[in-house]
């Protein structure tokens, strides 16, 4: 058996490899990529989102305390959440929509995702992914409400990542995704738990068990479009699923609010 010390510390390194994976903080892990160490630590995506969301609704707070309008705190706490993560999911989202949207064959959609410069499909995602965010944290408006929102959708919307990454085939031999492995069957356990906690404790049994639904069908369906246009998942793929995971999370809990519950 492991010794406890030995235990404590692989799970910070964990957590630091999360947060390096992404987020720009600077909690880089000495453990080594190549040796599955990225896969092993996918259990701990969604702490890294919960942080990340959390940043968001410190930025809301302040900027409802200083009296700002809901839209103006709202566009704020995205912001801040882009910045923490570096642009890295909205990135992929867009490259993902300018490789699925257009070119002919897998290899000109796989080297259209590789393109550093963004098209118009992506630039319509980028648009689309924060209108729907932004309209949902203005319409929830209560700071409180708003923190649980957020925290409950970067931490569900990373949690499905682990399973995405083992259902899926790489897309390519190289790259991020490739390089970084197939989770083991435990961290997507654990990460899959984590997101649901999350999510059950942050806004309720029921709309938890609608935003669970809501992921897997998105995954299913962003799975079977990678699948069949360019063979498989990319840390652009991957992207595109965090991000859709907070939309579909914060749309959730907008209208629940506004239906009363």
């Amino acid at each position: 058996m492991m010794p406890r010390a030995d235990m404590i510390w692989d799970v910070i390194a964990d957590l630091r490899i999360a947060a390096s994976f992404t987020t720009i903080l600077p909690v880089g892990s000495s453990k080594a990529a190549g040796d599955g160490a990225i896969a092993r630590a996918t259990w701990a995506l969604p702490i890294a989102g919960l942080l990340v969301g959390l940043a968001g609704a410190v930025a809301y707070a302040i900027a409802s305390r200083l009296g700002l309008p809901s839209a103006t705190a709202a566009l704020l706490a995205l912001a801040t959440t882009t910045l923490v993560t570096g642009a890295l999911h909205e990135d992929g989202l867009a490259d993902t929509a300018d490789g699925l949207g257009g070119g002919g064959t897998r290899d000109r959609k796989l080297e259209i995702m590789r393109d550093s410069r963004i098209g118009t499909y992506g630039v319509c995602a980028l648009i689309l992914s924060y209108g729907l965010r932004w309209s949902a944290l203005a319409a929830i408006a209560n700071p409180w409400a708003v923190t649980l929102a957020l925290a409950s959708a970067h931490a569900a919307a990373r949690a499905g990542v682990p399973a995405f990454m083992s259902l899926v085939p790489p897309a390519r031999p190289d790259g991020l995704s490739a390089s970084a492995g197939a989770p083991p069957g435990r961290s997507v356990a654990i990460a899959f738990a984590l997101g649901t906690l999350c999510l059950a404790l942050a806004l309720g049994p029921g709309k938890a068990l609608v935003g669970l639904a809501l992921l897997s069908l998105a995954g299913l369906i962003l799975a079977r479009l990678a699948i069949r246009q360019i063979g498989g998942q990319t840390g652009d793929i991957l992207g595109a699923f965090e991000q859709t995971g907070e939309v579909l999370i914060l749309q959730v809990a907008a209208a629940f609010l506004q239906m009363g519950g």
